[in-house]
């Protein structure tokens, strides 16, 4: 049983004992990328050849959460020196244990290889990915042992709980996080100490502590990486607001799409109780305060604070009017406070490192660090975890490695279907909280999805609006009927029936939502429309007036045409034509029949002499 910092302690140093009698440390990425790539087979691998080789005393071997960079996954890393293997598979992981952990050969060919300078690159901290980050909510994600509880104590955790609980006063530690100035990281950029001052202000008989895990928006997955990475320290998080605010009882709402995530925090929370840092009289302090998960159906409304606490109750998962706001009567009719998970990552180094130290990283009025999902056309897919204000331009092209295929960026949409979209005009703007908004964009929960010159901004709005149509919990008319509409507009525009009233139909609708909407996610469901109408109106033009999609998109305003000079007659085309639309006599130019040509672009794909092209 953990009761004083000294018992932590006691438990890291017992804990780095054992494992300093290791000559090397093999990490194993076990985050969802991986596991996904078949990292088990990788583990397997390493574990039967070690014990073979009669080297299982001498090395360890440690499944860890995400590493980060999800596009090379299985991802290995050894120690001492973090030498970093990619694409592993179960061949190169015998070789890796032959002749590196065996022989002491570092496999250069299996690391990283940086396609820009034309050179491997062995040690994770000299890769660009990883050199220009700073990590703060994703300190233990890829390092330590999720499953272990000592691993977590060796590397600092729950010290911060302790420092909270034991020795400081709900108001101070309040205070600390208002000095902070920590933003809530899920999306609204709410204030974290002010929202924990109203939670400690409120009264109640029962407070609770709630951690929004619902990470629904396309194309995100900080959440679930954190939680997979570090279930500890959000652990630790919760403890600490709950402390701060008054609550006895935290509930996790995650949602049943993340089983890997929900298995390893209930297994977090296990050892967390048996070593007595959940439960009653924590740390003999008197403080009582456990956690309990509950899971959600996959409604990307439950994001919503009021949707999730009706959800958490039985009840549909519909969103409220506020006031009365959840500080006031929240979960079970009691005060509440919500924040997300990486929000309380965050806590314990704030009150560990103190609030001047996470204000050293930052800009304006957007201190600390923000987590990054990168996905789309971008070389270095995975989590990122940067300061506040780097520029777009960094993040893109140095942390995330460019646009595949080196092909032109075109366009980021961030902050998820209700943020909005950056493009090359914005490459060099600071990515904070206020100047995002000044950009028609919002920092959102951190899913960031780069777009390179192939993408239609026209169908990529209709792709967001039939998401959020569709997730959509039909209780309010604007957001119900008022995206249908949108969805229909953009729907006939993308299949070449737009109309020239089209585009200010749009912006009405948008307003009328964006201004009546019942809750924040209805609010700015327009987003995507109105930043792609900001940016890329003359698409929506080409579309409409033209019935031409520049990106070759839109299927229904594409026309595939034979190029004569270019034809030799080979019938290749008529062959594989699932529609008989191209006809002909061999070995001279053949005809597309446009009326019964279904523009799937079997055509093109078999051609070998770029004789059919789309016009």
């Amino acid at each position: 049983m953990i009761k004083t910092l000294q018992d932590i302690r006691a438990a890291a140093e017992e804990y780095n004992s054992k494992v300093s009698k290791y000559e090397k440390h093999v990490l194993v990425c076990g985050g969802g990328s991986c596991i996904s790539s078949n990292c088990r087979d990788v583990k397997d691998t390493v574990e039967r050849l070690l014990k073979e080789k009669g080297l299982s005393d001498k090395i360890r071997l440690t499944v860890t959460g995400c590493a980060g960079l999800c596009a090379l996954g299985p991802i290995v890393i050894v120690n001492p020196g973090r030498i970093f293997y990619v694409n592993v598979d179960a061949e190169k992981a015998a070789d890796i244990v032959g002749e590196h952990l065996a022989g002491g050969k570092i496999l250069e060919k299996y690391t990283y290889y940086d396609s820009k300078n034309g050179k491997h690159i062995p040690c994770a901290d000299d890769i660009p990915f990883y050199k220009n980050q700073v990590k703060i909510a994703l300190r233990h994600c890829g390092t330590v042992d999720f499953e272990s509880l000592e691993s977590a104590l060796a590397a600092g955790g729950f010290e911060a709980a302790y420092k909270a609980i034991a020795t400081m006063r709900p108001e101070s530690v309040v205070e600390e996080i208002k000095k902070s100035n920590l933003r809530g990281r899920g999306g609204a950029g709410f204030p974290t100490g002010l929202k924990w001052e109203a939670g400690l202000k409120s009264r109640g008989e029962k407070k609770f502590i709630v951690c929004n895990a619902d990470e629904g928006d396309p194309g995100a997955f900080m959440d679930r990486s954190l939680i997979e990475g570090d279930p500890f320290g959000l652990i630790e998080g919760m403890m600490i607001g709950g402390f701060a605010i008054g609550a006895s009882k935290g509930y996790v709402y995650v949602r049943a799409e993340y089983p890997i995530a929900v298995e390893r925090l209930e297994s977090a929370l296990e050892a967390s109780r048996r070593a007595g840092l959940l439960g009653k009289d924590i740390f003999g302090t008197g403080f009582c305060f456990d956690i309990e998960i509950r899971i959600g159906a996959g409604a990307f409304v439950c994001g919503e604070e009021t949707a999730l606490m009706a959800s958490i109750e039985g009840e549909r998962g519909e969103p409220r009017q506020k006031p009365p706001f959840p500080f006031q009567k929240g979960l079970f009719g009691s005060p509440t406070i919500i924040n997300n998970v990486e929000t309380f990552a965050n806590v314990p180094a704030i009150i560990q490192n103190g609030s001047d130290w996470f204000r050293s990283y930052g800009t304006g009025k957007s201190q600390g660090t923000k987590v990054f999902a990168l996905a789309g056309s971008v070389v270095n897919t995975g989590i990122v975890e940067v300061p506040m204000g780097i520029k777009l331009r960094e993040l893109i092209f140095d942390v995330g490695g460019g646009i595949t295929g080196g092909k032109k960026f075109k366009a980021a949409q961030i902050g998820g279907p209700s943020g909005g979209c950056l493009t090359e005009s914005s490459l060099d703007e600071s990515i904070d909280y206020d100047n995002l908004i000044a950009l028609g964009a919002m920092m959102g929960s951190g899913g960031l999805i780069v777009m390179d010159e192939d993408t239609c901004m026209v169908d990529t709005a209709r792709f967001f609006l039939d998401f959020i149509q569709d997730e959509s919990c039909g209780k309010c008319v604007p957001c119900r009927i008022g995206t249908k509409r949108m969805l229909e507009i953009l729907t006939r525009i993308t299949k070449g029936g737009g109309r020239p009233e089209d585009i200010e139909e749009l912006q009405e609708l948008s307003a009328v939502i964006r201004d009546t909407a019942m809750c924040g996610l209805g609010n700015t469901s327009p987003n995507p429309v109105l930043s792609t109408l900001r940016y890329f109106k003359n698409e929506y033009i080409e579309h409409i007036e033209n019935k031409y999609c520049p990106a070759h998109v839109c299927k229904a305003l594409l026309l595939y045409k034979i190029i004569d000079e270019n034809c030799i007659g080979c019938g290749a085309c008529t062959r594989a034509c699932p529609v008989n639309a191209i006809s002909g006599t061999l070995k001279k130019p053949h005809l597309i029949d446009t009326e019964k040509c279904i523009r799937c672009g079997t055509c093109v794909d078999k051609c070998k002499f770029g004789a059919i092209k789309i016009v």
